[in-house]
């Protein structure tokens, strides 16, 4: 996976088929990020570059429960590749 604004792009639509709502905002995030699981808000630091914002929902993701039928073919596809990511990473 290439760490760059498309694919960014292509994880924040992932994030948005499947119900949540990205937020870019100011604040001290020990972790880069703040999850409102009852209103599925997700908070990123705004701060954070792309390679950043990538690796915090990389983190992020396989924590959420998402719900692979409402997605379209594409964001079905980046799941997969994210989840695959994800737990090369937490492999490693």
């Amino acid at each position: 996976m290439k760490y760059n604004a498309t694919t960014l792009t292509k994880i924040e639509k992932l994030i948005t088929e499947a119900n949540y709502i990205i937020r870019n905002e100011r604040g001290n995030f020990m972790s880069g990020y703040c999850i409102l699981e009852q209103k599925r808000v997700l908070v990123l630091n705004k701060f954070l570059s792309t390679e950043g914002k990538i690796n915090t929902l990389l983190e992020i993701i396989p924590q959420l429960h998402l719900e692979q039928q409402i997605l379209s073919a594409d964001s079905s596809k980046t799941l997969l590749e994210v989840l695959n990511t994800a737990s090369l990473n937490s492999n490693a």
